[in-house]
């Protein structure tokens, strides 16, 4: 054990040796995500539809067994047996206040998020806390838990204060404890202006250093973590930081722009993509994080026979990924750990209590496509391009642009609107009407199918990064 510094472009340990963090993050527990645990829409949505559905108390019974079970001993154990050493801990803010009640802690925020940090320190495991949702919703998609595509957060004094106030309130219970690497303080920022998340990050380190003087603090960037353009030399303000990029590549996903083979040009284009996000800190020698990358993978229950192949390619653009990472002697954290079946190392079977009940459900939700993570829109597409068309006719091309494009184009705005909000919104109800009629039992046993010891392993991820682990460790 011993307590993470910044050290230039590096992190170190207290004798001053390098410490590279390879890891993943514990997406889909703390802050639920649709396509991580099979809803639709957003979190706060669920949460009131089960509640409407089976009532307060086992609305509450469920949640608490869900995240109970997502992460146990079992999971740190096999977390570490690859050789990983870090995990990053997503967390939504109304697990600690609530909007009714700001500036109000909520002590049982800490139950599992103690819990789960003092796991994977039993493990030799750091842990990297991360502001996933904050108040207002501090970016433009569906995991700021807000549900609309209005980033409010930069638009109102009043969230910014209450997630400043958070902090402290996290800075004072974690002050001291070695095994948290650090603190992120906001998840893929999407400020249209982008000077007041500068501002906002100075507020925040003052804040947390007022307290903490010690845990590295890992800032994203701008646009989702990708865009430091805007910075300046704003880090000569703040000590023991990080830049936190997120790395995916589209060659990693259903919407591919070609099929990815490893090409020289394909593979500078992984490289260039890398680069273009890091490039501000690589200018002035600033220690860069990668806080969430990797490609999602193919389901034999809609995939069928051509499953395996297409995650060969996936795990191609991941080996290439690596490569890159390694040469730079990157830390990271690949997204995700657990989930149903479509990016995590582990996943929930579809033979599990969980999955069976909801098998018709989620291939509804598959084919509207309603979740927005490497949708697959073919079988819907035909339904909104009348209104893709109708927006080309009518509106001018140069004020079609409207940001956070150009990462979101055309396309995907109405997609999120449309999709992901609209039609999203009318299946939180039918997701919620599965449980009615549930004992407390029932609920248990739909919960627990998230346990460990019941979840198939996705053998092909876990070999690679266990194999790139053991090249880090000789290196």
């Amino acid at each position: 054990m011993s307590l993470l510094k910044v050290s230039g472009r590096i992190i170190v340990n207290e004798k001053d040796e390098e410490v590279i963090l390879r890891g993943a993050g514990l997406g889909g527990w703390l802050n639920m995500e649709n396509f991580i645990s099979g809803y639709p829409g957003c979190e706060f949505q669920i949460r009131a539809a089960l509640t409407e559905a089976i009532g307060v108390e086992k609305s509450e019974f469920f949640f608490d067994k869900f995240l109970e079970y997502f992460f146990q001993d079992a999971d740190a154990r096999f977390f570490g047996s690859l050789g990983l050493n870090c995990i990053r801990l997503p967390f939504n803010y109304h697990h600690f206040e609530d909007d009714m009640n700001p500036r109000v802690l909520k002590e049982s925020g800490f139950k599992h998020l103690d819990r789960v940090i003092n796991l994977c320190a039993q493990h030799n495991i750091y842990t990297i806390l991360d502001l996933h949702t904050a108040p207002g919703g501090q970016n433009t998609d569906w995991h700021s838990d807000h549900g609309g595509h209005i980033a409010n957060f930069w638009n109102h004094k009043d969230f910014q204060d209450r997630t400043v106030w958070l902090w402290e309130q996290l800075a004072a219970h974690y002050k001291g404890n070695k095994w948290i690497a650090g603190y992120n303080p906001l998840n893929e920022p999407t400020d249209p202006y982008h000077t007041r998340v500068i501002t906002f990050y100075d507020r925040v380190h003052s804040a947390i250093r007022a307290i903490d003087k010690d845990h590295i603090i890992f800032f994203d960037g701008n646009t989702f973590a990708s865009d430091f353009s805007h910075f300046g030399e704003s880090h000569k303000k703040w000590d023991n930081t990080a830049y936190s990029i997120h790395d995916y590549s589209l060659f990693g996903f259903p919407a591919a722009p070609e099929d990815y083979v490893g090409t020289e040009t394909q593979q500078r284009r992984l490289r260039r993509s890398y680069e273009k996000k890091r490039e501000w800190m690589d200018e002035r020698g600033l220690c860069v994080w990668n806080g969430e990358w990797g490609p999602v993978y193919a389901r034999k229950q809609y995939e069928g026979d051509v499953t395996e192949k297409i995650n060969e390619v996936r795990y191609h653009v991941l080996k290439d990924q690596l490569a890159i990472y390694n040469e730079d002697r990157l830390s990271w954290s690949i997204w995700l750990y657990k989930d149903i079946g479509f990016q995590g190392m582990v996943y929930v079977s579809t033979k599990s209590a969980y999955m069976t009940k909801l098998e018709a459900f989620l291939a509804k939700k598959h084919r509207l496509a309603v979740d927005a993570w490497g949708a697959d829109v073919s079988a819907v597409q035909h339904v909104y391009d009348p209104l893709l068309d109708h927006i080309q006719e009518e509106i001018p091309e140069k004020f079609r642009e409207i940001y956070p494009a150009p990462v979101w184009k055309l396309s995907d705005r109405v997609g999120r609107l449309a999709r992901n909000i609209l039609v999203a919104e009318f299946l939180v109800k039918e997701w919620a009407e599965h449980f009615v009629g549930m004992d407390k039992a029932e609920l248990d046993e739909m919960a627990r199918s998230f346990l460990f010891e019941g979840c198939e392993k996705r053998e092909g991820l876990n070999k690679i990064l266990t194999d790139n682990a053991k090249l880090a460790q000789g290196a």
